[in-house]
């Protein structure tokens, strides 16, 4: 690596460590370092809801998509776009209006409270679909960090995946929930500027539009969201815009996002700043991978590296050097976010409820920051290995991840006639169908059939049982309050 790039590398993790040490000392209890004390303003909220979901995915991931098969593949993004609107629109307010009112910190909790479970069974059936799903979540963050690094420093993969998991794990460990939000800020205005810049400044060095055109052509790939309107095709829309979509409704590191904002009546301008984002992050990394089109017209053996590889085969190595750290910036985000998810799933849901009732605030700060270093560990092992792309290990902690706990959200906030047995049926069904159905049909994404199976068994079990569990006066009187019908 040249020592330019090294220069601009630790000159960003500077920055980064510079944020860490000034909000150290805010998180003195488990309620600041889990949701900040719901203490976050409208600009914060956005970014880092936003921020922390584009992992290396947008780098990596989606342009290799693109790169493949042409824009088609694009309607991936364009589910994710609308159902994070959908998401903005009619989770975000309410899910922070009711968590303050149970006085909930993580998801399981407000579940639990909701839905008067005195069982402990939601807990703890939220927090193993976290683990499982959430440390191959990360892990597929390792495998680009690791994927990078091998790039950037010529040092072996697994050197690299190592060296990623001793990056992530001290930020959220000194940090929690607020220096989070914070280096979200900062790294998704980063992110921003290098993923619009770069393929444009590209696109100009190799020929322009016209150039890009004429390669695709030549290669019979599409620039066209629709290529014919056979019934095959207009299904495989169907498949990429739910499959990836829907999964916004059940991902806590984005969900819990919501939650820390300080007033509910910001979360308008905060749905148009984290949107504007959005659009324009997803949009340009779209163009990233037709570049890559356009530069590697013989092909590429690992179409993953490909933005790393055009970044370091066109500028000087001081910007290459910061032109990357949009990478990592982009993978840090979701995988300090997803980590934090998983230390307070260890320390709400299993210790808490299950071992040390009484435990003090700073003890449970204590046993999350334990969980962290395990489950950094545990992804460490998984991406090692090097089973899968990251676009398959993304995929698949999503649709589990969505189909877990996306129903049970949706109708906690919109149907007050759910409860505990439904949940747990819910989360049970959804996750499981989510988790086995790639190893039974490749073609439909999991998120389908299982976000609708969790659906169906959280109505279905919750109309069964429903003369079973009276509910509470609280939960009678919030159900009024907060809930549509």
């Amino acid at each position: 690596m040249h020592t330019s790039e090294l220069l601009a590398v630790i000159s960003y993790f500077f920055l980064l460590t510079l944020i860490v040490i000034c909000s150290y000392k805010r998180h003195l209890t488990a309620t600041d370092f889990i949701i900040g004390s719901r203490s976050l303003n409208y600009w914060l909220t956005a970014l880092a809801a936003h921020a922390s979901d584009m992992s290396s995915w947008l780098f990596m991931g989606y342009p290799a998509m693109i790169f493949a098969a042409g824009l088609f593949n694009a309607w991936a993004a364009i589910g994710l776009i609308l159902f994070m609107f959908l998401n903005w629109q009619f989770i975000a307010p309410k899910l922070r209006t009711a968590t303050e009112e149970y006085n909930s910190l993580t998801l399981s909790s407000f579940f639990e409270s909701r839905l008067t479970d005195t069982s402990g069974l939601i807990r703890i059936f939220t927090a193993t679909m976290s683990i499982v799903f959430y440390t191959i979540y990360i892990s597929a963050g390792l495998v680009g960090l690791g994927i990078l690094l091998e790039v950037l420093f010529q040092v072996h993969y697994s050197w690299g995946v190592f060296i990623g998991i001793s990056i992530i794990i001290p930020y959220v460990f000194i940090g929690g929930y607020l220096t989070l939000a914070w280096i979200d800020l900062f790294q998704g205005i980063f992110l921003m500027l290098v993923i619009v810049a770069t393929p444009l400044l590209l696109l100009n060095k190799l020929g322009g539009w016209d150039h890009l055109f004429q390669v695709v052509h030549a290669k019979k790939l599409s620039l066209s969201l629709f290529p014919n309107f056979f019934f095959f095709f207009i299904l495989k829309i169907i498949y990429m815009v739910f499959g990836w979509g829907l999964g916004y409704f059940g991902q806590p590191h984005i969900i819990t996002k919501f939650m820390g904002i300080r007033d509910v009546k910001e979360m308008k301008k905060s749905q148009y700043i984290g949107m504007s984002w959005m659009i324009l992050s997803i949009s340009a990394s779209t163009l990233v991978g037709l570049v890559g089109i356009l530069y590697f017209q013989q092909g590429l053996e690992d179409p993953q590296q490909l933005f790393v590889l055009m970044v370091r085969d066109s500028f000087t190595p001081f910007f290459v050097g910061f032109i990357l750290c949009g990478v990592l910036a982009a993978t840090i985000n979701a995988m300090s976010a997803q980590v934090l998810i998983l230390s307070s799933n260890i320390s709400e849901d299993f210790y808490k409820r299950l071992i040390r009732k009484t435990a003090s605030s700073k003890e449970r700060l204590v046993v999350a920051r334990i969980g962290i270093i395990l489950v950094g560990f545990l992804a460490f092992f998984i991406a090692y290995s090097k089973i899968s792309s990251i676009y398959s290990l993304v995929m698949y902690a999503w649709s589990g991840l969505g189909c877990s706990f996306g129903p049970l959200i949706l109708l906690c906030l919109y149907w007050k006639k759910v409860n505990k047995y439904g949940a747990w049926a819910g989360i049970l069904t959804g996750g499981m169908t989510a988790a086995i159905w790639p190893y039974f049909n490749a073609k439909i994404p999991s998120m389908i059939p299982g976000f609708f199976v969790g659906l169906i068994a959280i109505y279905a079990v919750s109309k069964l049982t429903q003369n079973k569990i009276p509910p509470s006066t609280l939960q009678e009187l919030l159900c009024k309050k907060y809930l549509t019908f």
